[in-house]
């Protein structure tokens, strides 16, 4: 069974409803283009790379999809020294500590994640009444290469919008290669080999 993916660009939806020639993301980025302002001429490309991470992520329904395990994915430039990291919260199972015996529920009926049509969902009002519920929860925080990343536009004269894509399409990919492995075991469900 293939890998599945972490994250990808939604290129069609992007295409068909952009306007003027331009996709949705292109778009977005020229109309937010104030937002780049802090990162033009940057040695380093990483706050114009989170910022373009940022606009399309933001999009509705975003430019930047994720896997139905993934509940937020930011990347942004580490306090630290500079570099790119990303934060992303995924869903999860039970540790296994909470699996091994049932005797800690005590027959109260708790509940998982809800799904609906296989998506994770927050529990209704009405089903936090009704029983309790344990929603598990994995937060991933890890650097991010930078060698493929474009250099920063030197401002917005540039073809930001392109540079901002490409950027993206290099952040998908990292973080494909960092988070889709682990996807796949969650999705299996069962212990990887020792």
């Amino acid at each position: 069974m293939p890998e599945p993916r972490a994250f990808w660009l939604d290129e069609q939806f992007d295409r068909e409803r952009g306007t003027d020639g331009r996709g949705r993301y292109e778009a977005e980025v020229i109309a937010r283009i104030d937002e780049f302002a802090d990162s033009w001429n940057d040695f380093a490309p990483v706050a114009f790379a989170a910022t373009a991470w940022r606009v399309a992520s933001e999009l509705s329904p975003g430019f930047v999809r994720w896997h139905r395990r993934i509940v937020a994915a930011t990347c942004a430039r580490s306090p630290w020294d500079g570099s790119m990291v990303c934060a992303v919260t995924m869903v999860s199972r039970w540790p296994a500590e909470l699996t091994w015996t049932k005797q800690w529920q005590r027959d109260r009926g708790w509940r998982d994640w809800p799904q609906v049509f296989g998506q994770f969902t927050t529990p209704t009002e009405q089903d936090q009444t009704r029983s309790p519920h344990l929603r598990a929860l994995l937060q991933v925080e890890a650097p991010v290469p930078l060698d493929d990343l474009p250099p920063a536009p030197g401002g917005p004269d540039d073809d930001v919008a392109s540079a901002a894509r490409r950027a993206v399409v290099v952040l998908v990919r990292e973080l494909n290669d960092l988070l889709a492995p682990m996807i796949g075991q969650l999705e299996a469900g069962v212990p990887a080999d020792s």
